[in-house]
This record gives structure tokens, C-alpha cells and sequence, in this order.
């Protein structure tokens, strides 16, 4: 029976005519095999049947969008901070872009997980229910203070709350509250990429490795149990690999002027940038 409903899975067609993903298969068919785990413990069962299973081979896939920094800087210049709730938000924006933490992770800070001086965050009960520290840039606790100091209290409303965050009504965040928010100003930016919380998640972490930080301290900073998780990141930092592509791959543009006194060595190549129409526009790379 268990064999026949994988291959339901397999076989089943939605609406549109498309099959499920091998993830939607993977994800019914985990459930399945931890509920006959559970009944085979508990002596509902003399074994589990479903323990040998094999599971759907999970795509690797690389994140839809990453935004460069130029492109962040044009998400975070459509806030507008005299407009009510406009420095909450830009402080939202900020954090994300400067830590990488999750939409819950985000959701979930109290006032007592920033520690400006120290300029950390504490995450708790992160993904796996795990802690972890992470740094904070000081432009991102710049932005905290001045909204702590001058937008929060009013955002309170009297209530007791230690949440970091609020509404316009002080309460802390539900998920597509946050979701909607972040998204809304990626689209008015109208950069030509779709995204929302986790967009900036891969940004930071893609940023970073192509600045020259290790997988490592990538890893720590995102809360990913296993390296491997963490080294699709270097898949999407494609500019090192760039750089060493231009450097070795000997099919390269060179200005025309470049080994001036080669003309043996450099007729091909003078003639490449005639076909290309840009020999009165030579720039230098």
C-alpha cells in the first residue's frame, strides 16, 4: 500500500496539468514514514513498514533573486522616514540586510537581544530551537537607536510589550504582516527582482563571500546546522569566479592600444573590437 501511494505521488497530475515536485513528494512521504515510525514504538505495529522507503532526490536549487548592494540601497531609498511608521521600517529593512536572520527569527527579537555596545543580537530559539549570537553592523544600530528613541514608545501605546518590533497597533508581527511589508518596498523599487524577507537573507550571505568571508563564520551567521547548506552561496557569488575567469579564459577583450608594438600579437584582437563596433569607445576593464 505504501508502495502504490508513492507511486500515486508519482503519477498524480495537479490542476494545470503539471506533476508535484520532487520536494512536495519528499515532504508527503516523510510524514508517512515518521507516522509509522511512531506507531512501531508505541506497539501499534510489530515494525514499520515504511522504514525502507526510498525518498525523492531533492533538487538543489539555487535562490530565484539576490539583490547586488546597489540594488539594496535603491530598495531602502523607498521608505520614507517622515511618513508614520517610515523609520520602523527602514530599521526592519536594515536589520535584515545587516544580520540575515529569518522572518520569525525577526519577529521573535525582544529588547534585550540587542546589545548596541557589543553590537550583537541575540536569536533565540532559533530553527532546530537553537541560540545563536550574531553581529550587527552599526549602520543597522544606528537605525535601531534612532527608532527605539523616537518611534517605538509611541507604537506602544501604553501596553507592556518587549518586543522589538511593532505594529501600528503594538503588538509584535505575525508572519505575512512582515512578509507583505518587506515586499511591498522591493516592488516599488521596481528593480526588475521579486522577493521579501529571505531575499535579503541571500544577499547578505552572498555579499559577504564575495568579500572574502569564510563559509564558516557564513554558516554561523545564518544558523545552518550543516556547511553544506551554507556552500550554495558560493554557486550564486559568482564574482570571484569572474575574476578568475577573465584572468585565465583566453578569449578576453583587450583594449586596442594594449602591447602597443605587437601588431602580429594583437591584429586578431584589434579586429574583434572593430567587428564589435567599439573601436571609438574603448573602456578599460
Amino acid at each position: 500500500m505504501i508502495e502504490r501511494y508513492q507511486r500515486a505521488l508519482y503519477y498524480y497530475r495537479k490542476a494545470n496539468g503539471e506533476p508535484l515536485s520532487f520536494r512536495s513528494q519528499h515532504s508527503r512521504l516523510t510524514a508517512l514514514r515518521a507516522w509509522f515510525k511512531w506507531l512501531s514504538k508505541q506497539n501499534y505495529l510489530l515494525y514499520n513498514p515504511a522504514a525502507d522507503i526510498d525518498l525523492p532526490k531533492l533538487e538543489k536549487r539555487l535562490p530565484k533573486h539576490v539583490l547586488t548592494v546597489e540594488e539594496v540601497e535603491t530598495v531602502l531609498q523607498q521608505l520614507d522616514l517622515q511618513a508614520p511608521l517610515g523609520l520602523r521600517d527602514r530599521d526592519i529593512l536594515e536589520v535584515f540586510y545587516s544580520t540575515g536572520i529569518r522572518r520569525m527569527e525577526l519577529i521573535n527579537l525582544k529588547l534585550s537581544d540587542l546589545d548596541t555596545e557589543r553590537g550583537t543580537l541575540m536569536v533565540r530559539l532559533g530553527k532546530g530551537k537553537k541560540d545563536r549570537m550574531v553581529p550587527i553592523g552599526d549602520r543597522a544600530i544606528a537605525w535601531c537607536e534612532k527608532y527605539l528613541r523616537e518611534e517605538r514608545y509611541q507604537l506602544m501605546g501604553g501596553q507592556d510589550t518587549d518586543s522589538l518590533f511593532l505594529t501600528n497597533l503594538g503588538d509584535a508581527f505575525t508572519p505575512e504582516r512582515i512578509t507583505q511589508l518587506v515586499r511591498r518596498y522591493v516592488q516599488q523599487a521596481d528593480i526588475g527582482k521579486t522577493g521579501s524577507c529571505h531575499l535579503f537573507r541571500h544577499t547578505m550571505a552572498t555579499v559577504m563571500l564575495e568579500n572574502g568571508a569564510d563559509n564558516r563564520y557564513i554558516q554561523e551567521m545564518l544558523g545552518h546546522a550543516k556547511i553544506d547548506i551554507t556552500q550554495i552561496y558560493t554557486q550564486v557569488s559568482i564574482r570571484r569566479l569572474k575574476a578568475v575567469h577573465d584572468l585565465a579564459h583566453p578569449a578576453k577583450l583587450v583594449p586596442r592600444d594594449h602591447g602597443a608594438g605587437e601588431a602580429d600579437d594583437n591584429l586578431a584582437e584589434a579586429q574583434l573590437w572593430v567587428d564589435l563596433g567599439l573601436e571609438d569607445d574603448e573602456k578599460e576593464r
